[in-house]
């Protein structure tokens, strides 16, 4: 089977409001799925609402965060490379990718609902059956999606997305615009949730979700799976 084209998204938001707290991505959220993607032979494409260097949150360098995927991608030029100069949402053409997975972090509360460019790109994604993957704060690209009738794309949907556990855990719940839990449900998800910080990973149909950074890894594998079932069948 060729080569897939994998689209991996990230925030250019670095800001809480009200806040000196530096957000952005979280590391992990990009990490995980750029080497399980990269390792496997898929070409990988990283972009941004604004394009250019992605800020990074500042909790995800530390010593408790750090894996073997973010020291791995701190440490490859290539990786670097990417991760300072990626390309802005206006100029993907999502024709032409087979797969896309949207990292996590905070700043994805701010950038991602109210992003055009990116409700377009995920809504071509769902009408044509491609494979979606979103961990942590990326499901609030969601929010805004719609299916051909104008519904709410998400209601219905078995999902995951950060808890409301652990953003009270973080100490951080009153600095983002909305709970995620919360309004993930009240739009008519069928959110469910695992342990705080642990691996959690819901799939319904070509939507992966997982709930945090500890769900990164097994949310890209599952997509990367479930992409090469559907090229290889499609054969």
């Amino acid at each position: 089977m060729k080569s897939l084209k994998s689209l991996i998204i990230t925030t250019s938001n670095n800001a809480l409001d009200n806040n000196a707290f530096k957000t952005g991505v979280w590391m992990e959220t990009l990490a995980a799925p750029y080497y399980i993607l990269r390792d496997a032979g898929e070409y990988i494409t990283i972009v941004s609402p604004k394009g250019g260097k992605i800020p990074l949150d500042q909790n995800s360098k530390a010593a408790t965060a750090v894996t073997k995927d973010t020291e791995r991608f701190e440490q490859d030029h290539q990786a670097m490379y990417h991760f300072s100069h990626t390309l802005p949402l206006n100029e993907v053409k999502p024709k032409e990718y087979d797969l896309v997975f949207v990292a996590g972090g905070y700043g994805a509360m701010w950038d991602f609902p109210a992003n055009k460019e990116l409700k377009l790109i995920l809504e071509y994604f769902i009408e044509n059956n491609k494979p979606i993957a979103l961990v942590g704060h990326a499901a609030a690209a969601l929010l805004p999606l719609k299916n051909k009738d104008g519904i709410d794309f998400i209601k219905g949907k078995k999902l995951t997305a950060f808890s409301n556990s652990e953003e009270a855990h973080t100490g951080l719940n009153e600095s983002p615009p909305f709970l995620l839990e919360s309004t993930l449900s009240l739009l008519g998800a069928l959110y469910s949730r695992g342990q705080n910080f642990k691996s959690y990973v819901v799939t319904d149909g070509n939507i992966i979700t997982g709930q945090n950074p500890a769900s990164a890894v097994d949310t890209a594998k599952q997509l990367l799976a479930l992409a090469h079932k559907k090229y290889k069948d499609a054969a």
